[in-house]
């Protein structure tokens, strides 16, 4: 595995996940929100966004974590691994509000300076409609990646544990 895809649900620990998995295999790590969060909770321009992604799509080694669903067809192409982590919505909701406490009114290190940790009910909603929403649209462009690219579901922390384990 040289480039990996990390996506699930927010909360789920796609980027601490990237972190460790970037040390054990020595790839640098890509947080998309990173890429796409200007200070101040701004969106980057669609099109400034794309090129930075293109730019690291680009390089032979990563580990790449967010959703962003309208640049995941793209990604896909470029990866040789997904981790899909399909957790409950019980277990992502409760890595957001962990996230919340531990990073309140600071910038989490998957983002840019200038955007403190915050939550919304828009947000809320996002996670808890995920698995009804979201997931569906998610497993079926994952039905149709490429021959070459595995894909590694977890269903729960312990079990990313465990992968992390015995790589």
């Amino acid at each position: 595995m040289k480039r990996i895809l990390v996506v699930g649900c927010c909360g789920a620990g796609k980027s601490v996940l990237s972190r460790e998995l970037g040390k054990k295999l020595g790839l640098p790590v890509v947080h998309l929100d990173r890429l796409f969060w200007l200070p101040g909770w701004i969106e980057r321009s669609r099109e400034a966004f794309d090129a930075l992604l293109e730019e690291e799509l680009r390089r032979d080694r990563w580990v790449m974590d967010g959703n962003f669903s309208r640049t995941f067809a793209r990604r896909l192409e470029s990866a040789d691994a997904v981790i899909f982590l399909r957790y409950s919505r019980f277990c992502c909701l409760s890595g957001v509000f962990r996230r919340w406490i531990r990073y309140f009114g600071r910038s989490r290190p998957d983002l840019g300076e200038g955007c403190p940790e915050k939550i919304d009910l828009r947000f809320l909603r996002f996670v808890w409609n995920y698995n009804r929403v979201t997931l569906p649209k998610m497993e079926a462009q994952l039905a149709g990646r490429p021959g070459s690219c595995r894909l590694i579901e977890l269903r729960s922390r312990r079990e990313a544990r465990q992968f992390l384990e015995k790589l």
